[in-house]
């Protein structure tokens, strides 16, 4: 590292607008926090986001597996999640997966054609599970409708990177941002932290946290790609009529790569996205993320003729179909937030009265049961008027593993969302806000169910109850019984396991 210093001038930064709140990052929690917002009442948003796009990980990194939207026959993961699936539906090829009815049937033609969508549990007995696989490109366009539709609302700020927030004592006023334009300043009575990493928390005075478990997920990058011109199905039946060649094709490929990766469903079968998880790599570090870039893309043309010369019948006219536009993110630097969620949060039933969010994790230990996400979870210590859902939620090492996957940053940025609208509307701050104003929305106006709140049907409580949800389930058990209860916690992407991609694979 260069020892040197380089002392920048003082300079005059302009004020390029002002808002009510103001959303840095247009991933898939901030989008649903824009959206949240401005349909909550807010009529001043400002959504900034670095790239032409919003999804992040999912449009730009293709992690197009939605995962563990229900618990047996219930949903408890809705809101603008659940639209996702209702919009894309509409469209030819740009989702696949079961619909929400079909949760918790057992009928084994169904869990055979659903599970290779992510649309399944294995865990005994093998139940349909509410999930989807999506087109990156056919949902980045429908985000962008999602936000169009709310243009009156909601200002859109493409190209734009936030990269510091403006602080008067403890309270956020704004955020500094850099552009073609220059560096200009965006003033904002709340600032929602979007960005994954918690780059605007880190800079604010809050307490924040990079440490990650080496042997969990959140531990590794990846930079995904699409194979087209085999069938997956094909594939799949390969597969079981030859387990030793899948085996050593499989090495192959790892050993190839320098990592494990998986070819995974889309939502056609002639277009399949591999995922790979490239261990001890923080994505907030430049050698990491370059090493993740450059590594990835130099071994793909030796991958594709591995396939190709291993299994010419199903691979003989593959072709690398595209590679994610930006880097696959899984965990670096997040908040220190007034709760800090633990392994005991999915343990155990654990109630919130400042619930926010009510989200099934991809653990098999405890029956892929919903946990609760409480609003202090998503609230910076020490810090005002800045809210941080996403990625970067406040847990600890491991059990971040589990609750900050695609749905979890769209349920905790819609949370975000609506919770900085009623902080404006009511004119507190972001601590003092009315969290029950904020569960009566969610779950009144904007489909979320949430535990004991009288917009909810008490069966999604009863039925929790029903099954035991927590570590120690019946179904629990069965699944410790079959599996290496440490390896199915730490997820065995980094260097166990082999095989291709399971439901829990996919991110």
């Amino acid at each position: 590292m260069n020892a040197k210093t380089y002392f920048e001038p003082q300079t005059a930064v302009p004020v390029y607008d002002e808002c009510d709140v103001l959303v840095v990052g247009g991933g898939s929690a901030g989008h649903s926090a824009a959206v949240a917002a401005a349909r909550a009442g807010c009529r001043n948003v400002i959504l900034m986001e670095r790239y032409g796009y919003c999804g992040g990980d999912v449009t730009g990194g293709y992690v197009l597996l939605i995962p563990s939207l229900s618990f047996h026959e219930k949903t408890y993961v809705r809101g603008i999640q659940e639209e996702w699936f209702t919009r894309l539906s509409k469209i030819p090829g740009a989702v696949r997966g079961p619909s929400a009815d079909l949760a918790g049937s057992t009928d084994p033609q169904l869990v055979a054609e659903w599970g290779d969508v992510g649309g399944a549990t294995h865990i005994p007995p093998a139940r349909v599970c509410h999930g989807f696989m999506l087109d990156p490109t056919q949902l980045k366009i429908e985000m962008d409708v999602m936000l169009y539709e709310l243009r009156n609302s909601i200002r859109v700020m493409y190209h734009s990177l936030g990269v510091k927030p403006i602080m008067e004592n403890n309270v956020c006023r704004g955020v500094v941002f850099e552009s073609k334009e220059g560096r200009r300043a965006i003033l904002a009575k709340v600032v929602i932290d979007a960005t994954g990493d918690a780059d605007l928390c880190r800079l604010s005075g809050a307490p924040t946290s990079s440490a990650i478990d080496d042997e969990c997920r959140c531990s590794s990058t990846a930079l995904v790609y699409r194979i087209g011109g085999f069938s997956k199905r094909a594939y799949n039946e390969w597969r079981e009529k030859h387990p030793e060649e899948s085996k050593r094709l499989f090495d192959a490929v790892a050993e190839i790569h320098g990592f494990r990766s998986a070819i995974i469903a889309g939502p056609t079968d002639d277009v399949s996205w591999v995922n790979n998880w490239q261990p001890k790599r923080d994505c907030s570090k430049i050698t990491d993320q370059t090493a993740t870039e450059m590594g990835t893309r130099l071994k793909l043309r030796s991958i594709l003729e591995q396939y190709r010369s291993a299994c010419p019948e199903v691979f003989a006219n593959a072709f690398l179909y595209d590679i994610a536009p930006q880097l696959g993110t899984r965990g670096s630097h997040r908040i220190v937030g007034e709760y800090v969620i633990g392994a005991n949060d999915w343990a155990f039933p654990k109630e919130h009265e400042d619930c926010i969010a009510w989200h099934c994790t991809v653990d098999t230990l405890n029956d892929n049961a919903p946990i609760e996400i409480p609003y202090r979870s998503i609230l910076p210590q020490k810090v005002e008027n800045l809210l941080a859902p996403g990625r970067h939620i406040s847990a600890d090492r491991i059990a971040i593993d589990n609750v900050n996957l695609i749905p979890q940053c769209v349920g905790t940025g819609q949370a975000a969302g609506v919770a900085a609208a009623v902080a404006v509307a009511e004119g507190t701050g972001t601590h003092a806000v009315n969290v029950a104003r904020v569960q009566d929305i969610l779950a009144g106006e904007q489909d979320v169910p949430l535990p004991r709140n009288s917009h909810t049907d008490p069966s999604y409580t009863e039925c929790l109850v029903a099954h035991e949800y927590g570590l120690y389930t019946a179904a629990a058990k069965r699944a410790r019984e079959s599996h290496d209860a440490a390896g199915a916690y730490r997820h065995w992407t980094l260097s166990g396991g082999s095989g291709d991609a399971t439901k829990t694979d996919a991110e």
